[in-house]
C-alpha cells in the first residue's frame, strides 16, 4: 500500500512516515503545497490513499483534496491538522475528505482509521471495475459506458468482467473458457470469439480502436489505448 502524505512539518512528517513504514506501507512526503499537488495528481493510479495537511505553503491541503476528489471518486482522503472547530471539519467533509483527525493525535488511532479506510476502498474497488468510458458494477451487475446503461446478457457480463480484473494481461482462451464457461476439459473454444463480437458491437465506438484486443494465437486483453 502506497501512501502520499503532504505535511510541512517535518518532526510530525518523519514521525507519521517512520510509523507506517514500520507497519510495511510504502510513504511518500511532500512538505509544501505545490509538491504535494504535483505528486498527487501525477499519482491517481499508484496511491491508494493521502494524508493531507491543511495548512500548507503554496497550495492548501484543501485545494489538493477537491483535486484529487475530482479525478479520483473512490480514492481515500483523510486530514490531519489543527484545524478544530466545526465550520472547519464540515468544510474538510465538504471538499471530499473521507475522515478529519485532529493534532494533536496518538498514532494508534491514525493507524486504525487508515487501514479501516483502506480495507472498505478494497472493497469497492474488487466491485467497481473502469476502463476509459466503461464502468462495470459487479454487486449491481451493471455496466455504463460514457455514463449511460449498456445491456449485457449474463455470460456478456462475465466475460467483461473476466477480462476488466485481469486488465494489462492477455486472458488466454483456455482460462477463459475455464472461469466464465465453467469448462474444465478439452472443448471448442469458438464460443468465445462470439462473444467477444457480442461484446465489440455494444462497447466499441466508430472508427476508434476496439475495446477487447485480439492477442493472436493465445486469447484477448483490454485494449489500453481504448
Amino acid at each position: 500500500m502506497r501512501i502520499l502524505l503532504v505535511e510541512d512539518e517535518w518532526p510530525i512528517a518523519n514521525f507519521i512516515r517512520e510509523g507506517l513504514e514500520e507497519e510495511g506501507f510504502t510513504v511518500d512526503v511532500a512538505e509544501d503545497g505545490h509538491e504535494g499537488m504535483r505528486l498527487a495528481l501525477e499519482g491517481l493510479e499508484s496511491y491508494h490513499l493521502y494524508l493531507l495537511d491543511w495548512m500548507l505553503p503554496g497550495i492548501s491541503g484543501l485545494e489538493i483534496c477537491k483535486a484529487v476528489r475530482e479525478k479520483a471518486p473512490q480514492k481515500p482522503i483523510v486530514f490531519i491538522t489543527a484545524k478544530d472547530q466545526v465550520d472547519d471539519v464540515v468544510l474538510g467533509f465538504e471538499s471530499g475528505a473521507n475522515d478529519y483527525i485532529r493534532k494533536p493525535f496518538a498514532f494508534a488511532e491514525l493507524l486504525v482509521r487508515l487501514r479501516a479506510l483502506l480495507r472498505t476502498s478494497q472493497e469497492e474497488d474488487q466491485q467497481q471495475l473502469r476502463h476509459g468510458s466503461i464502468e462495470l458494477y459487479a454487486d449491481k451487475h451493471v455496466v455504463m459506458k460514457n455514463g449511460r446503461r449498456i445491456e449485457l446478457t449474463q455470460k456478456e457480463f462475465a466475460l467483461l468482467e473476466h477480462l476488466l480484473r485481469n486488465k494489462g494481461k492477455v486472458c488466454p482462451r483456455s482460462r477463459i473458457i475455464e472461469q466464465v464457461w465453467d469448462i474444465h476439459f478439452e472443448y471448442d473454444t469458438s464460443v468465445i470469439d462470439v462473444y467477444i463480437n457480442f461484446l465489440r458491437k455494444k462497447l466499441d465506438e466508430p472508427g476508434a480502436n476496439s475495446f477487447i484486443e485480439t492477442v493472436r494465437g493465445i486469447g484477448y486483453r483490454i485494449n489500453e489505448y481504448s
